[in-house]
């Protein structure tokens, strides 16, 4: 089992950058693969990007593409998504969570098996 605290979340203004961060504890960093989703205000969650167990592979929605870097650090045990470029329709809870293999379908949320708590990003225009 994996525990998940996600943190760096804040207020920015539209063009801002944060980097949000999910510091995991329990069974091997390692042997999951890492996604971060997001909930806006009576919206459904979606998914924002994903990576690989080594950080060799990610992938990204298309509405953070070019925006958005998700990158992990295994010694750490912890994982990051910077967003730079922000925009005020970014503003959600941002949820970090692991899975044990999500290939193709890292989008589904319910492929990821541990989820953290969340944290507020808030992007004023």
């Amino acid at each position: 089992q994996v525990q998940l605290v996600e943190s760096g979340g804040g207020l920015v203004q539209a063009g801002g950058s944060l980097r949000l961060s999910c510091a995991a504890s329990g069974r091997t960093f390692s042997s999951y693969y890492m996604g971060w989703f997001r909930q806006a205000p009576g919206k459904e969650r979606e998914s924002v990007a994903a990576i690989s167990w080594s950080g060799g592979s990610t992938d990204y929605a298309d509405s953070v593409k070019g925006r958005f870097t998700i990158s992990r650090d295994n010694a750490k045990k912890t994982a990051y998504l910077q967003m730079n470029s922000l925009r005020p329709e970014d503003t959600a809870v941002y949820y970090c969570a692991a899975a044990t293999y999500v290939g193709s379908t890292w989008y589904r949320s319910s492929e990821y098996n541990y989820w953290g708590q969340g944290t507020q990003v808030t992007v004023s225009s």
